[in-house]
């Protein structure tokens, strides 16, 4: 990561360079600090985003590729934690999102099943939050900023 950063940001110009870490619930708040801090102590300013949709992608057992809601609130969650212990700042979130009435993506204040899913599955590629949990997920980014 350190030899990226100087091969396209060797003049360390600030906002030049974004990097967008797609991690997975599983490994975000242990792999991504030391990045952090890696970058941060070379001094390469670094434009973070998080992409919690890609790594977080499941199949069901009916074939249905899709996406669990708390998975992906829990990847932002640890996303903000390890900035805030780094010292570093999050620059952004990557989300498929759509403002329809889609059965996507498992779970959020809806607590769309499995079964669920057969309702409204429109997605020929990535499954796509639905404005319900786009706007779920929208406040809880937010309480996260405030912190």
């Amino acid at each position: 990561m350190l030899e990226l950063c100087e091969r396209l940001n060797p003049e360390k110009i600030p906002g030049r360079l974004t990097l967008i870490t797609r991690m997975g619930v599983g490994l975000i708040e242990h792999t991504l600090p030391p990045i952090l801090a890696a970058a941060r102590d070379s001094g390469s300013p670094v434009v973070w985003i998080c992409d919690p949709m890609h790594a977080n992608t499941i199949t069901t057992e009916s074939g249905r590729k899709t996406r669990r809601f708390s998975d992906i609130m829990a990847e932002i969650e640890g996303f903000f934690a390890a900035h805030a212990a780094e010292g570093t700042w999050p620059g952004g979130v990557h989300l498929e999102i759509t403002g329809g009435d889609v059965t996507e993506c498992l779970g959020g204040g809806e607590q769309l099943s499995e079964a669920g899913l057969e309702e409204a599955y429109q997605t020929l590629c990535d499954p796509r939050l639905n404005a319900r949990q786009s706007l779920d997920l929208a406040f809880h980014v937010a309480e996260l900023m405030r912190r």
